[in-house]
């Protein structure tokens, strides 16, 4: 394909594709770099990224952080979740939503949050915990991490009107991240923020999100007591 013809993630996505089908890249194959292919088809990387994103999720590549990226050798459907905006799911669940930022500073993040996003010891980051509402009742405690050297425009956004999770999604690119999902017991700090008891049964997400290999986030999201999670397949 000519370089002139690829303009788009969708074009990016055919050509790739194609590549895949007609064995250029066998199963297994190391695909060049993200950089390398934008070099290529003369497109940003952001665009590459995304196309690859739809490839991994539809099982067609293995992408690893650090690891780079192959040509799946099982290709298999996986099941995708998005991010969600905490907004959105309150309303689509008919409540009426608003937030509360508890508080917003710049600080040396705790090595269990670094650990965890590949940082150094002692890396200052963006500390944006959050209380989240349905209809005036406590929805949802949010305690996140930003690395404001990924996203320093993150340094000048107040949050007063859009929570931290909207702006994320919708400003902050990523290629890769780790979730996992918990019960957990409330502490007394949660249990007088979700209007629960000590002691009380509850939901936790803890979410980390990189683009390439520069970490961007750490959030962990515990819901009031009785939230249920609704995906599809």
């Amino acid at each position: 394909m000519a370089q002139n013809d690829i303009l788009t993630w969708q074009s990016i996505h055919a050509e790739i594709l194609r590549r895949i089908s007609t064995r250029v890249w066998a199963p297994g194959a190391q695909l060049p770099k993200d950089v390398e292919l934008a070099a290529e088809f003369g497109c940003s990387r952001s665009t590459i990224n995304r196309a690859m994103r739809e490839l991994a999720d539809a099982g067609l590549l293995d992408r690893r952080r650090k690891a780079g990226t192959r040509v799946a050798l099982h290709p298999i459907r996986k099941a995708t979740l998005e991010i969600p905006i905490v907004r959105r799911d309150v309303e689509a669940r008919g409540g009426i939503y608003r937030h509360q930022l508890l508080g917003r500073e710049v600080t040396i993040a705790p090595l269990l949050i670094t650990s965890k996003l590949g940082l150094e010891t002692g890396a200052e980051m963006l500390h944006l915990p959050a209380l989240h509402f349905s209809d005036g009742a406590p929805y949802m405690v949010e305690d996140r991490w930003v690395n404001p050297a990924a996203i320093p425009a993150i340094l000048e956004v107040e949050f007063t009107t859009t929570s931290a999770n909207e702006w994320l999604v919708q400003n902050a690119p990523l290629t890769t991240g780790d979730i996992s999902f918990s019960a957990t017991n409330a502490t007394a700090q949660q249990a007088g923020m979700l209007q629960a008891t000590e002691g009380d049964a509850l939901f936790a997400i803890e979410r980390s999100t990189w683009v390439d290999d520069v970490a961007v986030t750490n959030v962990r999201m515990t819901y009031a007591h009785g939230f249920k999670m609704h995906t599809q397949l």
